[in-house]
């Protein structure tokens, strides 16, 4: 053969071999790539190329000794460059596998490429991202690839940045998450050119960590290793705040949010970052006088953000807005001036969700369904579909809907992705499931491409998010029940009530239209009991004492009616006083501490208790109780139906606001008026008299017993049907532009 004839024959050798490739058949491509060695041996591709149909049909030390071969004469200068030379090749084909998504073959070229150049840090990152496809990705992994001490040793060059962030992204988003993950974040650290874009990685990637994967703490570590980057973003700082609060490190907390409030210099700023302080505060009821203060200097920079009224405000800037008066019912019962705040904050949000989504928002509002006959599609939106009192008590309405005349769709706010038995049991109970994350205008338009009709929201200012949502207004007619108060949102319809949760001047305060069902806004069907792990003589009570117990967290402990308490366990000498709810332990237990002294009531008479393990537990355990002692101006909710379920009394102050009635309204709807109390006074004469007397409270136990057949309470499916006859009647008025 002619040196002429010789290039030709090897473009069509390697051509065939090329096709033979793409369609998988590595032994015949081999087989063209040992011709092409004959034809000319000193092309040493054919050797890299050879060696690789090898390692694709598992022949590795074939394929090694191929590549040997080809390098075995050469000098060191020659050898470095054909290994630079096979490495491309095998890089080229790795890449071209992950593109087909064949992430098993991709990492075992890889693989390849890592005993011939293992400390080619690119390579690493791309077996990572491999290991993570594949989902093999471990600790072990890391360790194994020996890269944490490769970054450590800050002899890398040539590192892709962007591959690096790619990376990072991959791991932060990997379930489980491992130990190693932190000591390979902090290695990268000094690799990173872009702060901004590993941030923008960072803060979405720690938010799912802490709330949809439940580890604030490892998300709290995350974002002090970004804090590295910039030890003053303030962005960063809240959600380290907002993290050590998860976790229950209030103090931690806390002392981060005042540092956040004393680097803020805007007003918006300021706002959010006050709400957070106040969050933390409020957690612990030791800093009670602190709380005021920080109330009242958020309650001037909201005067000041209402004069001026900004119109240009960032998504991120409207959705810590939306729930930053969240606190105030907890603080007053002054339902005008909380609704009228509230109103207006909601508004604000509003306007500036029209400007910065303008194009959603007319989308949103040209939709008409008027003609619709086929069943109406309610949708219910929230991020409590699960472990949550929201989810606890909404359970009845969703299995009790008329399936025949009602699609039901839920959309889940930030899924949890972990086992949870609740939530699986909700996505088993809608027509459709739609599993979202935290990105509000997806999961509006996933409502909007369903075409739902009416939207319940479930969540009202607990999450920023659900806010956001609603006030894009995906469907036609919207509705705020259970979750808190109303929000205020000017997009929101309606706000589902009853006559005795509202009186009936509410509306006044209302930019929602008030819905009053007939009896009752929340209804359950019963809840699970099980075995108590409470007993007397382990706590050192005597069995002829009187125990008065509170379940609340920390938010809902208003020093007032704490003190009214106290009062109450001084006038039984005989009386002792549980106390149980998520906070700051350590700081409710000087809070209490504190108020019995002043009150003269011994602190030895106060049990500070754990929580239970489960719902079922805490409910068993309530019965350790002789009388429920209920918060105000923030009444239980779930813990009043589960107290009233579990027959036992219960002592509640009515107030003006929504939260002040709550307990009001599921009493009257037990048929018990005993324990219901218009004033202080009165409070602390039932707490006294139900202590007394226990008689009066065997009574009420029986009442309340007896309630479980007959009352609305406890009839989920009658709400059920007085829901949907509400939902028919809403749709009429949409139809009739009422």
């Amino acid at each position: 053969m002619t040196s002429v004839q010789i290039p030709t024959l090897l473009n069509s050798l390697e051509n065939q071999a090329q096709q033979y490739l793409l369609t998988g058949n590595y032994s015949q491509a081999a087989n063209y790539y040992e011709q092409a060695i004959t034809a000319a041996p000193e092309v040493k591709s054919h050797y890299w190329n050879l060696g690789l149909m090898l390692l694709l049909q598992e022949q590795e030390a074939e394929a090694q000794l191929t590549w040997m071969m080809a390098m075995a004469e050469g000098e060191a200068e020659q050898v470095n460059q054909w290994t630079s030379e096979l490495i491309r090749v095998l890089q080229d084909e790795a890449k071209r596998r992950e593109t087909l998504t064949e992430y098993t073959i991709a990492w075992a070229i890889r693989q390849h490429i890592r005993e011939i150049a293992p400390i080619d840090v690119n390579n690493l990152l791309h077996l990572i991202k491999l290991t993570i496809k594949t989902g093999n990705f471990t600790d072990e992994q890391l360790s194994f690839f020996d890269i944490i001490v490769l970054f450590n040793s800050e002899e890398i060059i040539d590192l892709e940045n962007s591959l690096l962030l790619q990376t990072l992204d991959d791991i932060f988003n990997y379930i489980p998450l491992h130990n190693y993950v932190l000591k390979f974040v902090k290695a990268c650290l000094i690799y990173i050119k872009d702060s901004q874009s590993f941030i923008n990685i960072l803060v979405p990637a720690t938010v799912k960590i802490a709330y949809s994967i439940l580890q604030p703490k490892l998300a709290a570590s995350l974002i002090e290793l970004g804090l590295h980057l910039e030890p003053e973003n303030l962005g960063m700082l809240r959600h380290l705040a907002a993290f050590n609060f998860k976790a229950r490190d209030y103090a931690k907390g806390i002392e981060i949010a005042k540092k956040s409030y004393s680097l803020s210099n805007v007003l918006i700023d300021k706002v959010f970052t006050i709400h957070l302080l106040q969050r933390g505060l409020m957690e612990a009821p030791a800093y009670w006088e602190e709380v005021c203060a920080v109330s009242q200097e958020q309650e001037n920079l909201f005067t000041l953000l209402l004069e001026e009224h900004p119109n240009n405000l960032q998504a991120e800037q409207v959705l810590y807005l939306f729930n930053s008066n969240y606190f105030a019912p907890y603080l007053h019962d002054d339902a005008k001036k909380n609704r009228q705040i509230q109103n207006k904050i909601a508004q604000l949000c509003q306007v500036n969700v029209q400007e910065y989504a303008s194009e959603k928002v007319q989308k949103y509002q040209k939709q008409t369904r008027k003609n619709r006959t086929c069943n109406l599609k309610i949708g219910y939106l929230s991020h409590c579909l699960s472990r949550h009192s929201v989810g606890w008590l909404a359970r009845w309405l969703i299995q009790h809907h008329n399936h025949e005349k009602f699609d039901v769709y839920g959309y889940f706010i930030n899924y949890k992705q972990i086992d949870e038995p609740l939530q699986e049991w909700y996505v088993h109970q809608f027509t459709q499931v739609y599993k979202g994350g935290i990105y509000s205008q997806d999961i509006a338009e996933k409502i909007y491409q369903d075409e739902i009709d009416i939207l319940i929201d479930l969540d009202s200012i607990t999450l920023d998010i659900t806010c956001e949502i609603m006030t894009l207004k995906p469907a036609p007619v919207q509705v705020t029940w259970l979750g808190w108060d109303a929000s205020g949102i000017p997009a929101v319809d309606y706000f589902i009530a009853d006559p005795y949760v509202l009186p009936e001047s509410a509306q006044e305060y209302y930019t929602e239209k008030i819905w009053l069902l007939p009896q009752t806004y929340i209804a359950v069907d019963g809840f699970e009991v099980g075995v108590p792990t409470l007993r007397r003589d382990a706590l050192d009570i005597p069995n002829d004492a009187v125990i008065y117990l509170s379940a609340q967290r920390g938010f809902k402990r208003h020093p007032d009616t704490a003190r009214l308490q106290m009062k109450i366990i001084k006038e039984l000498s005989n009386s002792y006083f549980l106390i149980k709810g998520l906070a700051d332990s350590e700081a409710v237990q000087k809070f209490f501490m504190q108020l019995a002294e002043e009150e003269g009531v011994e602190c030895s008479r106060l049990r500070f208790l754990p929580l239970d393990p489960s719902e079922s537990v805490h409910r068993a355990n309530l019965t350790i109780a002789d009388v429920v002692l209920d918060t105000f101006p923030y009444n239980g909710a779930t813990t009043t139906l589960e107290t009233l379920w579990m027959g036992i009394p219960l002592v509640t102050r009515v107030g003006q606001q929504f939260a002040a009635r709550n307990s009001y309204t599921m009493m009257m709807n037990v048929g018990v008026t005993e324990g219901i109390a218009w004033t202080d006074e009165e409070y602390v004469e039932w707490g006294v008299r139900l202590g007394k007397d226990e008689a009066l409270r065997q009574q009420v136990s029986l009442k309340l017993k007896a309630s479980r057949q007959t009352a609305p309470l406890w009839n989920g499916k009658q709400f059920t049907r007085e829901m949907e006859n509400a939902y028919e009647q809403m749709w009429q008025n949409y139809i009739e532009k009422k």
